[in-house]
């Protein structure tokens, strides 16, 4: 204990050994599908499935261990969700790159993003947001990551009018219920008893709210109530160690980049849409998530950012030379958070699980989606309370606040949300008179994000 005191200092954080390993066991559940998700992505990039499955592992492992080191803080990294299917679908099957190209361009990513940290540019776009967007940011990155929750587990779903909410008469009709539809009714009971659990303050409340849904999923499996399908995506529930326990190799993708494009048009191009999404994406993550556990300053800054941007950054180029698209902070990081995790103790324990999971694939693997949707729904709500952080009687301020908000669920994207915010603040503060409360860094961001939709 006085190790982990004298490391990560709990009792300054206000937190102990047990609420820091509970967060960490939190955060990792609720990312653990990066594991089996990741994979089947890239793999359709021609990547070798287990490859990619220990060089995911592998890399947030070590990335996540540079952000409990670097910075003592509780955010866990990964390959990131969105910028792998950016990879896999729009890079090498759109664009005609091999994937071995696509990781020379997000090493060089990775690169630049080092140098970025290293000349605190990151840290000062971060310190440059006005407070009132940072608090919109965390209400925005709540209902995407609710939004998210809602879609994995299917009770929102496509439909003529972009989305709709799951039809348990048409499963029933058509004869899913035993695949789509248990789980689905398995994912709602799950959001009611964790928010049972969080009502009441059990202690692990997410974490359980995850166990006990999983455990359900599994009881109807055996029961024979939920019927696995795995030529229609529905795996069983039950971990499977028949073929034992082994890492999959890394070295179809070990140091596999490909320089030989970097000079043309088009990996510029491609390595910038990398960049800019990544630096937005963790920004809004580290605004969204430390301003939920109260770590920002009293001027809105996060004082130990350097450290957090370089984990990131190195994580990223480690990540392209073991075989898998950006590293990133995962906004997931906040169910971690909301369990009381304040230090790099939770991130280290998410660490060392994801380092596990190589050796015990069969259990992470097994964790269905919809067993980590009432986690991400809860936390959605947790984090949207900040919303009573902003001030509604400021219209210039407040507007651009609640389009930052509206446009990560609707546009589906933390960095789209950050843009709309910053263009529409600074132009209606232009507007009506009051540009020159807003920092020329704003301005610069704004002309950044326009002109990205211009060219990109």
């Amino acid at each position: 204990m006085n190790f982990f005191e004298k490391v990560f200092h709990l009792k300054e954080h206000n937190t102990d050994l047990k609420t820091e390993v509970i967060a960490g066991i939190t955060t990792f559940m609720t990312m653990a599908y990066i594991l089996a998700v990741n994979p089947n992505i890239l793999s359709e990039a021609g990547m070798d499935r287990g490859a990619v499955f220990t060089a995911t592992a592998v890399a947030a492992f070590l990335a996540t261990c540079l952000m409990a080191l670097l910075s003592n803080y509780p955010f866990v990294l990964a390959p990131g969700m969105g910028l792998n299917a950016y990879f896999a679908y729009t890079v090498v099957m759109g664009m005609g790159f091999s994937w071995k190209e696509a990781l020379a361009a997000v090493f060089v990513e990775g690169i630049i993003f080092i140098a970025l940290s290293l000349t605190n540019i990151r840290a000062a776009i971060f310190n440059a947001i006005p407070m009132n967007l940072k608090h919109a940011v965390s209400v925005g990155i709540g209902l995407f990551i609710a939004f998210i929750g809602l879609q994995n587990a299917k009770i929102v779903v496509d439909a003529s009018t972009l989305v709709t909410i799951f039809s348990f008469k048409s499963s029933i009709q058509g004869g899913t219920f035993q695949t789509e539809g248990i789980t689905v009714l398995l994912a709602l009971i799950g959001i009611l008893l964790t928010a049972i659990l969080v009502v009441k303050r059990v202690k692990g409340n997410i974490l359980w709210g995850i166990l006990i849904t999983w455990i359900l999923g599994i009881l109807c499996q055996v029961t024979g109530i939920y019927t696995p399908s795995p030529d229609s995506g529905w795996y069983s529930l039950i971990p499977d160690f028949s073929n034992g326990i082994k890492v999959p190799s890394l070295a179809p993708t070990f140091f596999q980049m490909d320089f030989s494009r970097v000079l043309s048009l088009d990996f510029a191009v491609i390595m910038f849409a990398f960049l800019f999404v990544d630096l937005f994406d963790t920004l809004g993550t580290l605004i969204g998530v430390a301003s939920k556990a109260d770590m920002l300053d009293q001027n809105g800054k996060l004082p130990k950012i350097k450290g957090a941007l370089m984990a990131d950054a190195i994580g990223t180029s480690a990540g392209a030379m073991l075989g898998t698209s950006t590293v990133t902070t995962f906004v997931e990081s906040a169910s971690g958070v909301s369990e009381g995790g304040r230090t790099g103790l939770t991130a280290l324990v998410s660490a060392v699980l994801f380092g596990l999971s190589l050796f015990l694939s069969p259990i992470f693997l097994a964790i269905p989606s919809f067993a980590t949707a009432p986690a991400l729904v809860i936390v959605g709500f947790l984090m949207m309370t900040s919303i009573t952080k902003i001030d509604f009687s400021d219209y210039s301020e407040a507007i651009p606040s609640f389009v930052a908000i509206i446009a990560m669920p609707f546009m589906y994207s933390i960095s789209e949300g950050i843009a709309m915010g910053v263009i529409s603040y600074v132009v209606i503060k232009l507007a009506v008179g009051q540009g020159k409360k807003t920092t020329p860094l704003m301005y610069v961001l704004a002309l950044l994000f326009i002109l990205k939709y211009v060219f990109l």
